[in-house]
């Protein structure tokens, strides 16, 4: 038999994408696959590779140890699926730090070619599922498992599983993995691109120019979120006023869509790391804008803290 290190270690990284779209969490995602890798390693001796492969063996690991963590847990929303949106763009943005918010996820820190299914509107509406339903939804329509294997996974049976998935699918309240596509890489970041010009310009009739009529802006760890370009605009409006006109912003990418990360020069002439903004684009514009701010959250991206004063393209101070 294969040396435990050699035959799991491939794993990993689909492993972490698996408990996140499970948890919502990527730091605890990280500690469940270390869970998952530590109780396989001791029962390595009993593996039987003409039972399931590796891979599979893994995955029933993971997946009920997720399943263990979830228990008594609440779900991991987003602001816009606590209540109606804010209709005062100047309201405090006083965070709420004790509510287990959904974080983003560093397309860095996997190769899971089922990028797609990370996307935050996709992982925000599995959180509402049951977790039993919300694994089967994952085992069977993300990874691809049988019915037959995931009720293995589960000790339940394959009608179970099937019935858990309908049940699934339609708590999603028809969002599915197929809806959550966007246009062609190139013409979400020509947009993109356009974006980040306005921005550093703090040009908003030129930022609001490229919404959607009703687009989200939502800011965990704050509650508030706002709908409309009226609203997000003067909430750009009250953000340049406040912390000044002078921005960076750099490209990212986070649950498999365009990101970018926003730097805000400050007294010294410094450009100090602010937020990581995660964008839905769709043919009409921007539609939707998920803005991280909590520093645990950014600590999770590897982002560097400070951004040089001046590009050597552009001169600026």
């Amino acid at each position: 038999m294969p040396d435990f290190a050699a035959a799991t270690e491939p794993h990993r990284r689909e492993l972490l994408a698996h408990c996140y779209r499970m948890l919502g969490s990527v730091q605890e995602a990280e500690d469940l696959v270390q869970d998952t890798l530590v109780r396989a390693w001791k029962a390595w001796p009993g593996y039987d590779p003409a039972r399931a492969s590796v891979r599979t063996w893994l995955y029933r690991i993971a997946t009920n140890v997720c399943l263990t963590a979830l228990e008594g847990r609440a779900r991991r929303p987003l602001p816009s699926g606590l209540g109606r949106p804010s209709e005062d763009p100047a309201a405090p943005l006083t965070p709420s730090f004790e509510i287990p918010w959904l974080q983003p996820f560093p397309d860095a820190r996997s190769d899971d070619p089922g990028r797609g299914t990370l996307r935050l509107a996709l992982l925000a509406a599995m959180q509402t599922l049951p977790p039993k339903q919300r694994a089967v939804l994952i085992l069977r329509d993300v990874l691809e498992f049988s019915a037959a294997e995931v009720a293995g996974f589960l000790d339940t049976t394959p009608a179970s599983v099937n019935s858990a998935l309908q049940r699934a699918r339609a708590g999603l309240g028809g969002l599915s993995v197929e809806e959550v596509a966007e246009p062609a890489d190139a013409a979400v970041r020509a947009v993109l691109d356009r974006y980040v010009r306005a921005f550093e310009r703090a040009d908003v009739a030129g930022l609001v120019g490229l919404l959607t009529d009703d687009v989200v802006m939502e800011m965990p760890p704050v509650p508030l979120w706002f709908r409309g370009r009226d609203d997000y605009g003067r909430f750009l409006e009250r953000l340049f006023a406040v912390r000044g006109p002078d921005w960076r912003m750099t490209p990212a990418t986070a649950n498999g869509q365009p990101a970018l990360v926003a730097y805000c020069r400050d007294g010294t002439g410094v450009y100090r790391l602010h937020t990581l903004q995660v964008f839905t684009v769709t043919k009409a514009g921007v539609a939707h804008n998920v803005v991280f701010a909590d520093p645990a959250v950014l600590a999770s991206f590897d982002l560097p803290a400070t951004q040089p004063a001046a590009r050597a393209s552009d001169g600026r101070p």
